[in-house]
């Protein structure tokens, strides 16, 4: 009982950590217009990073979610997490846009520091995922189940 109960709460954090990853990609593939405004003035081309960046959270998002791949799939997003930490959120911390407006740079500051600890935490997730042993709600676990089987 214990093992089946452990092995959902895995798929349970899986598919849960995995939603931030999902929901991200497709608003940088769909939806980046305030992404784009939250990048540094240097990055050129900004629609295609954001297109690239949507790319690398969804396939990292899937790979968590399905249970394949998990161990590089964390570690993808890891490294995602640790250049927009230091390309976005810390200089967003320290400094806000050109033109945004004085009355909103309270709200600009609240949303950079609450992104920057939240990349903190989500990097904690990979971290732990890097290492993690999956349970059978994945599609490793199948797979290898499937090998095992006579005749296969």
């Amino acid at each position: 009982m214990f093992k089946l109960k452990y092995q959902f709460t895995d798929f349970l954090f899986r598919s849960l950590f995995s939603l931030i990853f999902i929901a991200l990609g497709f608003e940088h593939l769909f939806q980046d217009q305030l992404i784009q405004l939250m990048m540094p003035y240097w990055i050129v081309n900004k629609h295609l990073f954001s297109l690239a960046a949507g790319v690398v959270l969804l396939g990292g998002g899937f790979s968590l979610l399905i249970g394949y791949k998990v161990r590089l799939g964390a570690t993808i997003l890891g490294l995602f997490l640790v250049l927009a930490t230091i390309l976005i959120h810390i200089p967003g911390v320290m400094m806000k846009p050109a033109g945004f407006p004085q009355e909103w740079g309270w709200l600009w500051d609240v949303y950079q520091r609450s992104n920057l600890i939240k990349n903190l935490c989500l990097l904690g997730g990979c971290f732990h995922l890097t290492n993690h042993k999956l349970g059978r709600f994945s599609l490793e676990y199948y797979l290898l189940q499937k090998h095992k089987e006579p005749g296969a």
